[in-house]
């Protein structure tokens, strides 16, 4: 299908490793709840699933971090249980207490019924796709995304979307790690088939979030999580139309396993607050863009010091390699997602800091 062309891919540069005039900036849940005017579509679509399964709603929130900020990518906007709701496992969200899934997987007869989703049952999102790319009409890039083969199965067998010490999945994995090895290799089938349907209807690039990869013992988490993570990128395309699709990595807390993660078949490393980019810069930058990694409570703090620690995150990370080529490269983001909370004249002045001070770093650097 023909979309407009990309006026502005910087982002996908800097994915790619090659060299950008600034350093790309876009943030994990910028459509979201920090928003007054995301607010305002939620209560008319009655729901968050009823917005998120609304192509036009979806589509309008996508687009809303756009109007207000000089963002250089935007996200596609749904959740990554569609995929649990699309294996009949309920899910529902309740105001206050997030995600919900009816029929968790608590038992072997559970486990032995799940089966990989007829993505038939999520066309809305990829009609959703599909018209945020014909609204952005080229002004920037689309991230698709979905949630690791792990994080989905920590909702999957908890049944909600939060827990203390995830008891009842890392139960199931120390005790019967046969099923926890089955719903993880459903979960992978079914994540690449959802990412690579994403990039048909016009993702220009994909997003694993391994939200719960830090949650796993050292040993356990190459185990349970890496190894399926793997098993998604195998199975993705690399191109569509006849453009690289780039592929992200995010897994909070993944800092201790950087070494591991630089061998995966991806394209970016994103990384959480906890790491310190000029080493994962010296770990992985041979290879791999490196996305992050501000707190996101750092937002909470007024504008000047929004912007003196952007810069601190820039500076750490150092210069992007420049001219032809590939290099090391960087695309700020937060090291999580943004919170509700955040007061949106905090994003403003994070993205002038960002775009302002990458490029200034970029000339001085060039002067003889």
């Amino acid at each position: 299908m023909p979309f407009p062309p990309l006026e502005n891919d910087t982002f996908l540069r800097a994915c790619l490793r090659q060299a950008t005039p600034y350093t790309p900036l876009w943030l994990m849940r910028q459509a979201g709840r920090y928003l007054p005017e995301y607010k305002a579509t939620r209560a008319r679509a009655g729901s968050f699933m009823g917005l998120a399964t609304n192509v036009d709603y979806a589509t309008e929130v996508t687009l809303q971090p756009l109007e207000r900020f000089p963002l250089d990518a935007a996200i596609l906007f749904s959740d990554i249980l569609t995929v649990p709701d699309a294996m009949g496992l309920g899910l529902s969200f309740v105001e206050g207490e997030g995600p919900k899934l009816a029929r968790p997987l608590r038992d072997e007869a559970s486990v032995a019924a799940l089966r990989v989703p007829d993505l038939a049952q999520l066309r809305y999102v990829f009609d959703a796709v599909t018209s945020i790319r014909r609204a952005l009409n080229g002004r920037v890039p689309l991230i698709g995304f979905a949630g690791s083969p792990w994080t989905l199965a920590c909702y999957m067998v908890e049944g909600s979307g939060s827990s203390d010490d995830w008891r009842r999945v890392k139960s199931m994995l120390y005790s019967r790690p046969d099923l926890m090895h089955r719903i993880l290799a459903i979960n992978a089938e079914a994540v690449a088939g959802y990412l690579n349907a994403q990039i048909d209807a016009g993702a220009q690039a994909v997003m694993v979030f391994d939200s719960w990869g830090g949650a796993l013992a050292d040993g356990a988490f190459q185990q349970f999580s890496l190894d399926y993570t793997k098993q998604v990128l195998a199975r993705l395309k690399r191109g569509a139309d006849g453009a690289t699709v780039p592929r992200i990595v995010f897994t909070k807390g993944g800092g201790l396993w950087l070494e591991q993660m630089e061998q995966l078949d991806c394209d970016v490393l994103g990384v959480d607050w906890t790491v310190n980019l000029a080493r994962a810069r010296s770990i992985v930058g041979a290879s791999k863009a490196l996305q992050g990694n501000l707190d996101p409570a750092v937002l909470f703090a007024p504008p000047e010091r929004v912007a003196e620690e952007a810069r601190g995150v820039l500076d750490a990370f150092g210069v992007p390699h420049g001219g032809t080529g590939t290099g090391p490269t960087h695309i700020f983001n937060l090291g999580h997602g943004i919170s509700q909370h955040t007061p949106p004249e905090s994003v403003a002045a994070l993205a002038e800091a960002v775009h302002t001070h990458s490029a200034a770093m970029r000339q001085v650097s060039t002067k003889p």
